[in-house]
């Protein structure tokens, strides 16, 4: 299975890693679009303002220039502890144990605005940028998607479990081709009628994440999948257009 999640606008400072090493990161065929998305990253940092104004950062955030503008000598550290917010609190990645690690860091893919899908272990620097960032040239739209897609349809026959939101979607969409399916996190009001959820749908969608990385069954299926969730506590169920539902 393979686990596909949104990256995070908040990121942890610091790391013991060393500078960014392009080798070092999953799917290198991405590669030449991840060094064309720095430079473009890193030139509009040297006008601050302007960086401020299309990444649409606040006074308080003026810091996030300082971070793009050093994203190649900054230090890194695994991209699955460097993200934050609520969903990567609640996949909690640094408190995994050494096995559950290794699966995470074979099953999870992170979808950035900069360097496109990195696997969980992928040593990356902090910085700022998202799905609907400007950068001066083309779209990050036009940058990722068809290459996102490749590299998505390059991963066999297993199974891919869709955790990100609808704009990283359309930085990379998940080919016809390739079995997955794409998670909506619902609750049941007093009227019977499910609603999607916004803010808590990020804990659920960490929550799952943690457990999945955390079991050792190789679930091939969505059959599989949702039995699983049966017997761990997950209320998942499949929509009649292939949407993978889960109630919280």
């Amino acid at each position: 299975m393979l686990i596909l999640l949104p990256p995070s606008e908040t990121k942890r400072d610091g790391g013991e890693g060393a500078p960014l090493d392009y080798a070092a990161l999953a799917h290198p065929r991405l590669n030449p679009r991840r060094r064309g998305v720095v430079r473009r990253l890193r030139a509009l940092a040297r006008t601050p303002d302007e960086m401020m104004r299309r990444l649409k950062l606040g006074p308080k955030l003026a810091g996030e220039v300082d971070r793009n503008r050093a994203v190649t000598s900054s230090p890194t550290m695994a991209a699955m502890d460097r993200y934050t917010g609520v969903l990567y609190e609640a996949l909690d990645a640094p408190t995994l144990d050494g096995a559950s690690r290794e699966r995470a860091g074979e099953r999870l893919r992170i979808h950035s605005a900069l360097f496109g899908l990195v696997g969980g272990f992928d040593p990356i620097p902090a910085y700022r940028l998202s799905h609907d960032s400007r950068l001066e040239g083309e779209t990050l739209r036009a940058t990722w998607a068809a290459p996102v897609s490749k590299e998505l349809a390059a991963q066999g026959d297993q199974l891919v479990l869709d955790l990100r939101s609808e704009g990283y979607v359309g930085l990379g969409p998940v080919p016809p081709t390739v079995r997955s399916h794409f998670l909506r996190v619902v609750t049941t009001g007093d009227d019977g009628v499910q609603r999607a959820l916004n803010h808590f749908n990020k804990k659920g969608k960490g929550e799952l994440a943690r457990a999945l990385v955390q079991t050792e069954h190789d679930l091939d299926s969505v059959d599989d999948l949702i039995a699983w969730g049966a017997v761990t506590g997950f209320a998942l169920s499949l929509a009649p257009d292939g949407e993978l539902l889960l109630e919280v």
